[in-house]
């Protein structure tokens, strides 16, 4: 019996170190294996190289399984990924860096509970091209959209309590100088979207208006939980109707000289 108890110990230590091992020296491959199936291969990483901890990989956007579409990301991106405790929970916190986009790292945090999700973005600005949505699939591969896009926000988080949504703060989207291969004209204009959280938490207003160009657009929506419900109008500048005909007819459903925009 004196012999088995060290023993014992000795093989718990070894199980307890290569436990240990393996979180710590965890491949990116693992990262990237599990953004594949959360999203239904609309996000991959590919090329994953590093560790779980600090990698870096390509990017590629698709329209889910069975997509011919994609569309990769310049340069990639590179993350650190830390374990923490926030308010008397574990969190993890993310630094993430996409060369082409990102003048300083987008900071994400993810906290769990029971029975609770919250996501926290930090107060960031970054650029995007447009393009990369066509990667999406349908409608976006359709339309082919070039041009810039910018997301911004002061804070935003997104919680979940018990399959109920929670929103705090906002987040905002322009879009800078938009073309589609569907008309002749470019730029087409440029548009903001806007989510901001109501006071009560569980409800968001959202928001779309143009800043210029001849595609006009405007729209509001609600968030309610988990429903997005939105309405909204596309309609051409005087003298341009006939160059954005195609696209109007894409885009939604016609009334006259209009679309109608509407999910939900």
């Amino acid at each position: 019996m004196e012999t088995v108890w060290p023993r014992r110990m000795g093989w718990l230590a070894l199980l307890l170190g290569l436990l240990v091992a393996l979180v710590l020296f965890a491949p990116a491959r693992w990262l990237a294996g599990a953004v594949t199936g959360m999203t239904d291969g609309r996000l991959q990483l590919l090329n994953a190289r590093g560790s779980l901890w600090d990698g870096q990989a390509d990017v590629v956007l698709t329209g889910g399984s069975g997509s011919q579409t994609s569309a990769t990301l310049p340069q990639g991106i590179r993350w650190r990924l830390r374990p923490a405790w926030e308010e008397g929970s574990p969190a993890l916190r993310l630094a993430l860096q996409a060369p082409c986009c990102t003048a300083d790292p987008l900071l994400l945090s993810l906290r769990g509970g029971i029975s609770s999700l919250s996501l926290h973005l930090a107060a960031s600005r970054s650029h995007w091209p447009a393009d990369l949505l066509a990667g999406l699939g349908t409608p976006w591969n359709t339309l082919r959209l070039e041009g810039r896009l910018q997301l911004q926000t002061d804070g935003f988080a997104a919680r979940w309590n018990q399959g109920r949504l929670g929103l705090q703060g906002g987040i905002g989207l322009d879009a800078f100088d938009l073309s589609s291969r569907l008309s002749p004209l470019r730029p087409l204009g440029s548009y903001r979207l806007e989510l901001r959280a109501a006071s009560d938490g569980h409800t968001g207003s959202l928001s779309l208006s143009t800043l210029s160009g001849a595609l006009q657009l405007r729209g509001e929506g609600q968030w309610v939980g988990s429903r997005l419900r939105f309405e909204g109008v596309a309609e051409a500048e005087q003298g341009r109707e006939m160059a954005l005909t195609n696209l109007l007819n894409i885009i939604g459903r016609r009334d006259g000289t209009r679309s109608l925009l509407r999910l939900g």
